[in-house]
């Protein structure tokens, strides 16, 4: 990869990742060299490093660099944990748990979608992702318990919550967005025991919600 490209990845970590709060070093270490150019669109590319959600194409948005190492940071991945991601999108952070060392499998609900990042990951050599269409949101997933969730866009409400951290192992994290606009937290919840759960809040941010995520009673468009 070019120069310019190895410069922008340099400076997404020193002025959006590191001032963001995000230190841990291997999550640092693994968005320096995951080429996320690789996943945005064609017309994004330039794009790619900047402090922004990207397009992918389908209506959805690659969420921010800084947010995606909170996600990362959050998750503490160890080689040979079972991660599962809702919301494959462009299967950047799949990519990147990946490269953590997680064996991952990514739950698409737009069938192009998820083709085309079954087609962007082999290409790449990402062989510890499988992607499988289908609603992760719908009930438990195939290959449960997981070591580490990543629920990539919001939750309205926290109707599926119970069902996604019944999913985690023992000492298992949880990341998800909770909440409507402009009120939505990032939350990292760790199950302790086989009935307890701890819940962390981590910071604010603006997501749109997952497809056929619960809304709150009484909403109307």
């Amino acid at each position: 990869m070019d120069n310019s490209s190895e410069l922008a990845r340099f400076n997404m970590i020193q002025q959006q990742i590191r001032p963001w709060g995000v230190l841990d070093d291997r999550v640092l270490e693994v968005m320096g060299t995951v080429e996320r150019e690789r996943f945005v669109p064609d017309a994004y590319r330039a794009l790619a490093y900047a402090d922004i959600e990207i397009p992918n194409g389908n209506g959805t948005l690659m969420l921010a660099p800084k947010v995606v190492g909170h996600l990362l940071q959050a998750l503490a991945v160890q080689p040979g944990d079972r991660a599962l991601e809702i919301g494959t999108g462009s299967g950047y952070v799949a990519a990147c748990l990946s490269r953590l060392g997680a064996r991952v499998i990514s739950l698409e609900i737009d069938p192009m979608q998820a083709a085309e990042a079954v087609e962007r990951l082999e290409a790449l050599k990402f062989d510890w992702v499988e992607v499988r269409e289908g609603d992760g949101l719908a009930g438990p997933v195939s290959g449960a318990p997981f070591d580490a969730i990543a629920v990539k866009g919001s939750m309205p409400t926290e109707d599926a919550l119970p069902m996604l951290r019944e999913q985690l192992t023992i000492g298992g994290r949880l990341f998800c967005i909770l909440g409507t606009a402009p009120a939505m937290e990032c939350v990292c919840v760790t199950r302790v025991g086989r009935h307890d759960y701890r819940r962390e809040s981590l910071f604010e941010v603006e997501v749109a919600p997952l497809r056929n995520a619960p809304e709150p009673a009484g909403f109307e468009f």
